[in-house]
């Protein structure tokens, strides 16, 4: 690391050199897309670099020392009750009482299921805990429009449950009779929602704050794979400018990639083309406080070449995993991959990129080192972990990420997929069950048809958009066709209209017997049934595995 290095609000003095990766080599030009991070939570790792140029190091590489950065580190809302969407009592205060019946209808435990965000990942994942024999009721804070009107679901909204207080969640559970909580975005993960639930004998899936470092902090999850072997780019951490640009200075390639350490919203990452490049990044972050204490701390990777596709695995608490599948999305906001980032445009499950024998690989030399160097490291994994994966031409695998959730948009095409009961897998990795999926000898069971998702968005996003532009659309497809429409930035206007209030708007997801099939089902959807003048859509997701299935032909 550079100059100094903030760990439990202490400086402490020293210089980080690389973190040499594995010889093998792997990966694409999506590669560097922001993870997220609380704040710098390192305390001082130092390795030398494999070419003799290594910087002059106060103090020494500890096998402690990813255990000290992990050591590093009020009023009740109540539900209004819903039914159809005009229907909900909007602002009333009352008790919600488990109804005996709820508790009957599945013939065992009846849960009731709190589920926190309101995007297009939650209301994939409320769809498909909804369909459960074990499922009583499920709120959803905020939630959407479209979460709203799914059956068995009522939303809580912000003024009537902050979800940044955890004693306010935490009272709403037990006055509502809440036994889970299904944590989506990463950013209560990091503040470590979880924790203040599991604390009051709350079920919550998702990572305990210390454990969701592998997402809040870069370089914490960099040092991880660094310490288990775990393949990933060479990279350095640096906090002083001026040492990070005189490591620049020596760089015989280019690109890099420069990545504000901690959570930037997805806008943390820079691929530096030249020096010059490169420099305005770490001058931005480090100088300019581009990203406030997300930035105070940076990571300079090399780049990596090849073609990204997604993995996710279910952990439960006990350390048993499951493989779930694998996914592929699309970034850039235009046909072709051009333009701006975004938080994802489209994807598709499976990605053929990632081949069975691949993923055996995956979970061998990727997640088993992961799962257990993080118990080792004393923050035991237990939630979902989404692996970014690079695979190059040779077909060798690195790690460009982890994240400690579902993505958005690919949970839509995963769920879409999922013939396994959702609610007990994620009741399975609360309660350190989930190897009652092997005792069966079946496993999580998936659809064989892929799926595929087309996000649409606000004309103008990623930068400016309107907000409260009226969505007219037939929510679902009787009879043939399958597509789903799920929601991400929409609310009910008082009329019952559907009202776009985000960026990403509309996840339309089909799934057919080829992905081009998927495709067209989903296209289709776009077009003859929402009706949306002011939003847009890539018209080209899941190009390359059409391409693949039509060279295969």
């Amino acid at each position: 690391m550079a100059s100094s290095v903030m760990t439990s609000g202490r400086a402490l003095a020293g210089c980080h050199a690389t973190r040499r990766s594995s010889s093998r080599r792997g990966t694409h030009q999506q590669q560097h897309r922001s993870s997220s991070s609380s704040s710098s939570i390192r305390s001082v790792a130092m390795h030398g670099r494999g070419d003799g140029r290594g910087f002059d190091m106060a103090m020494g590489w500890r096998e402690s020392s990813l255990s000290s950065m992990v050591n590093a580190s009020s009023s009740i809302g109540w539900w209004s009750s819903s039914s159809s969407f005009g229907g909900r009592r909007r602002g009333r205060r009352h008790r919600a009482v488990v109804a005996s019946s709820e508790l009957a209808a599945s013939g065992g435990e009846a849960v009731r299921v709190l589920v926190v965000g309101g995007g297009g990942r939650e209301h994939a994942l409320v769809w498909a805990m909804a369909r459960s024999s074990q499922c009583a009721r499920i709120f959803c804070a905020p939630g959407n429009a479209g979460i709203e009107r799914e059956p068995k679901t009522s939303l809580v909204s912000k003024e009537e449950l902050d979800c940044d207080k955890h004693e306010d969640v935490v009272e709403f559970c037990n006055e509502n009779g809440v036994s889970l909580v299904v944590i989506g975005p990463e950013a209560e993960l990091v503040a470590g929602l979880a924790d203040s639930l599991r604390e009051n004998g709350i079920r919550a899936f998702g990572p305990s704050r210390k454990a969701a470092q592998l997402e809040g902090s870069k370089t914490f999850m960099k040092d991880l794979c660094d310490k288990y072997g775990i393949p990933t780019a060479g990279y350095e951490v640096f906090v002083d400018p001026e040492k990070a640009k005189a490591y620049l200075g020596r760089k015989d390639e280019f690109p890099v990639v420069v990545k504000a350490d901690g959570l930037a919203a997805g806008k943390g990452v820079v691929v530096a083309q030249t020096m010059e490049e490169a420099t305005e990044a770490v001058d931005s972050m480090l100088l300019g406080n581009r990203f406030g204490s997300a930035g105070s701390s940076i990571v300079i990777e090399d780049f990596l070449a090849g073609e990204e596709a997604s993995f996710f695995v279910i952990v439960d608490s006990k350390g048993n995993t499951q493989p779930l599948h694998s996914a592929q999305d699309h970034k850039a906001a235009y046909d072709g991959d051009r333009g701006p980032n975004t938080g994802g445009m489209g994807a598709y499950s499976p990605a053929p990129v990632l081949t069975p024998e691949m993923e055996a690989e995956v979970m061998e030399s990727v997640i088993e080192p992961l799962v257990r160097g993080l118990r080792e490291e004393g923050c035991p994994f237990q939630g979902v972990i989404f692996a970014g994966l690079m695979i190059d031409d040779e077909g060798a695998v690195k790690v460009l990420e982890f994240n400690v959730r579902f993505g958005d948009p690919e949970c839509e095409v995963l769920m879409h997929r999922l013939q396994t009961d959702l609610l007990d897998i994620i009741l399975s990795s609360c309660d350190g069950t989930l190897d009652k999926f092997d005792d069966d000898g079946e496993g999580i069971q998936w659809r064989d048809d892929p799926a595929l998702v087309v996000i649409m968005a606000a004309e103008g996003y990623p930068g400016e958009y309107d907000k409260g532009t009226v969505i007219k659309m037939i929510e679902e497809e009787e009879g043939g066709g399958g597509a789903k429409v799920f929601h991400a930035g929409t609310k009910e206007g008082e009329e019952g209209e559907t009202l776009a209030v985000g960026g990403r708007v509309l996840a339309v997801t089909a799934s057919g017997s080829t992905v081009k099939e998927a495709q067209k089902k989903a296209y289709e959807a776009v077009d003859n049934r929402i009706d949306w003048p002011q939003g847009f859509c890539r018209r080209d997701i899941g190009w390359r595995a059409v391409q693949r299935e039509e060279r295969d032909e």
